[in-house]
């Protein structure tokens, strides 16, 4: 991002992007491309899947510009954007499942590993974490998404329920829910 642009306003930014000028819009998208990715990244749990989805986030975002009121944060329209790029995925990815369930055994047994271990063994830090990432990626989007922005993401319950669109109290309750959970799926 450019000095001239680091002290621009995400609204000011906006306005700038949506009267054509891209290098505006690129500074928005280096901007907020972390806290957009970890968001993503911590609902789906697949990095390969997350970086896809960070690009069809702002890819909208710009197509949408429109649309965004310079009133509310940027960092907030683009969660938004992006937790419903993380439903779409999901959707499509059960989608994918059930077709997966459906085709033959012998294509199936072809695609299956013989099981061994691979050469590079994770840490127990990190195979604790791809664990983690992988029970709130399993976790209910209504249980999931509040959990991702403010135990993850540092959002307030207010900032939450903004973005989700539902009250304080009911992101209260599904953080509670959430954790509850997670120590069932996780009891270690």
């Amino acid at each position: 991002m450019s000095d001239a642009l680091a002290a621009v306003s995400d609204a000011d930014l906006a306005v700038l992007a949506r009267s054509g000028h891209e290098v505006a819009f690129a500074a928005l998208f280096a901007r907020h491309r972390a806290r957009v990715y970890r968001l993503i990244l911590n609902n789906v749990a697949d990095a390969d899947e997350a970086l896809d989805l960070v690009q069809e986030t702002f890819l909208s975002a710009h197509r949408a510009l429109g649309r965004y009121d310079p009133a509310r944060p940027m960092a907030g329209w683009l969660a938004t954007i992006a937790l419903n790029k993380c439903r779409d995925w999901s959707r499509r990815r059960t989608v994918r499942r059930w077709l997966w369930r459906a085709r033959p055994i012998e294509e199936v047994a072809d695609t299956l590993g013989d099981g061994a271990p691979g050469q590079d063994v994770a840490a127990a830090d990190r195979d604790r974490l791809t664990r983690l990432r992988a029970a709130i990626a399993d976790l209910p989007a209504t249980l999931r998404e509040p959990l991702v922005l403010c135990a993850i993401e540092g959002a307030s319950h207010g900032e939450a329920a903004t973005i989700l669109g539902v009250s304080a109290k009911a992101v209260e309750t599904r953080l509670r829910r959430a954790r509850l959970r997670l120590g069932e799926m996780l009891p270690e």
